[in-house]
């Protein structure tokens, strides 16, 4: 693979920093030949999470999110492919799989539309699973990741879901949402607590998982367990760790390999 970014390379890039920073310093802390891959998928999950908020009309919404699909249809077809800065590269490196996989994270993204609650915490979870979960296996998978690891990863990326869920929770009740199916303390331990046992199942044998892929972990653990030892942090949006924080814990995991 060449070393050299081309310009939808460099966009990917771009628009990866821009809305996605703790991605994007793992992605460049990533070998050369990984952000090949991972920014364009990074750059398609920016662009399929902002497609419900940039509008407040449900049907365009949905056109945005139907367009990533038909483009990932093509990917998936394996004929020609639309031309876009995101798609083009990231056709490059999915396989029919990887374009199936996120497919679900598309469709999981309709609930964003809807100022709904989930009507139970499975359905959150379902949620996570294929949003959050579903992007990391791809992002494992592209970089060489066997089915045999599938279930440590998804394991991860719900955890690393769950983290990210609970801190856009300010933000998302500012906007109207509902975003737990019961905010109660006890519900949101019990929450981050299964979060930090999936976190933890999944390190237990870190053999066949590629680390490149693994390091947007960085801060999951200790989100998860501020939120199970003081519930109100995540109400009062106080999960965030401080940036020397964030930055010295992703330097450790990019250095040791110990995501």
């Amino acid at each position: 693979m060449a070393s050299e970014f081309d310009a939808d390379l460099t966009a990917c890039a771009a628009l990866v920093e821009k809305a996605d920073p703790l991605r994007f310093r793992a992605t460049m802390a990533a070998p050369v030949a990984a952000r090949h891959v991972l920014f364009p998928l990074y750059a398609f999950n920016v662009e399929v999470a902002r497609a419900p908020w940039v509008t407040g009309e449900p049907m365009i919404a949905e056109m945005r999110l139907q367009w990533w699909r038909d483009a990932l249809d093509e990917i998936a077809a394996g004929g020609t492919v639309r031309r876009h800065e995101v798609v083009t590269p990231l056709a490059r490196v999915l396989e029919p799989e990887d374009a199936r996989v996120l497919d679900l994270l598309i469709e999981a993204r309709r609930k964003d539309i809807e100022a709904a609650p989930f009507a139970q915490n499975e359905d959150l979870a379902i949620y996570l699973d294929r949003t959050a979960s579903g992007l990391l296996w791809v992002a494992a998978r592209r970089l060489g990741a066997g089915p045999e690891t599938e279930g440590r990863v998804r394991s991860a990326g719900f955890a690393q879901g769950l983290a990210g869920w609970f801190r856009a929770i300010p933000a998302l009740e500012a906007a109207g949402k509902h975003p737990l199916p019961d905010g109660r303390p006890g519900t949101v331990q019990t929450l981050a607590r299964d979060g930090l046992e999936r976190l933890r199942r999944a390190r237990e044998d870190r053999e066949g998982i590629p680390a490149p892929a693994m390091l947007p972990l960085t801060g999951t653990g200790h989100a998860l367990s501020l939120a199970a030892k003081d519930p109100a942090a995540v109400a009062e949006g106080r999960l965030a760790p401080s940036a020397f924080r964030e930055r010295s814990e992703l330097a450790w995991r990019a250095l040791t390999g110990r995501w």
